[in-house]
């Protein structure tokens, strides 16, 4: 564990906007945090830095959560750090397999402020985050600005996912649909965008079936690309 004064949180998660939502969420409470987006990364980090908890999410390319996970409590020097699974697809199977793993808690994304407040002070103490006497909570402004900022984010880096979807439909490659489909999914509520949630899920759980309908997921994935072509960044509206 690591013996620094300042606490530290690795974050391991393929997806750009729930590390930066994280990395900018425990910064907050002026936690140090380190992110990468592969479970080998998060391993290597895991054991450069010894970090006081991790945030380790269950679908990523090349090393899943679980492998990850399972991984870590074996190597002698970062077994001990407690673990927080986070995913999109919190069903029975996965979140039995994560305990089993040696995970500490399971939390379902999107995640939502007070359960990682709960949930990390459980772990690391009551007081690890709360707010220092006195400060201000985020303003209207502060949270417009936020959600500004996300919706942003996800629209810069979206013509990529779109990319590696449409290479997947074209290669039949499940897999790779799979990955840029699941950061779809874990982001739309986190932009007031719930439908795509709704929808990515939807893509996703007839993708990992036995037998996949390919012209239904095009059309549902031609469904995807037009619900996303109506987010907008948000604008201020002006009050009288």
């Amino acid at each position: 564990m690591s013996t620094k004064s300042k606490l530290t949180i690795l974050i391991v998660d393929d997806s750009d906007i729930t590390r930066n939502s994280l990395k900018n969420f425990f910064e907050d409470y002026k936690l140090e945090v380190i992110t990468c987006s592969d479970g080998l990364e998060g391993i290597q980090m895991a054991l450069e830095c010894k970090p006081n908890l991790i945030f380790l999410d269950l679908l990523m390319p090349n090393l899943n959560g679980l492998k990850t996970l399972q991984v870590m409590k074996v190597v002698k020097d970062i077994k001990s750090i407690p673990v927080i699974v986070i995913s999109g697809n919190t069903n029975k199977q996965n979140v039995i397999g994560a305990i089993e793993a040696g995970a500490e808690k399971v939390l379902s994304k999107p995640l939502k402020k007070d359960l990682i407040i709960k949930s990390v002070n459980e772990i690391l103490g009551e007081d690890v985050l709360k707010k220092s006497e006195g400060e201000k909570t985020l303003s209207d402004e502060d949270n417009f600005e936020l959600r500004r900022r996300l919706v942003k984010f996800f629209l810069n880096s979206f013509p990529e996912k779109k990319k590696a979807i449409l290479e997947g439909l074209s290669t039949k490659n499940k897999d790779l649909m799979n990955i840029a489909i699941h950061e779809i999914k874990g982001t739309g509520g986190l932009i007031g965008y719930p439908e795509i949630t709704v929808l990515a899920g939807r893509i996703m759980n007839k993708l990992n079936q036995s037998h996949i309908d390919w012209n239904y997921i095009r059309y549902e994935i031609d469904e995807l690309f037009n619900l996303i072509k109506i987010v907008e960044i948000p604008k201020e509206e002006l009050s009288f």
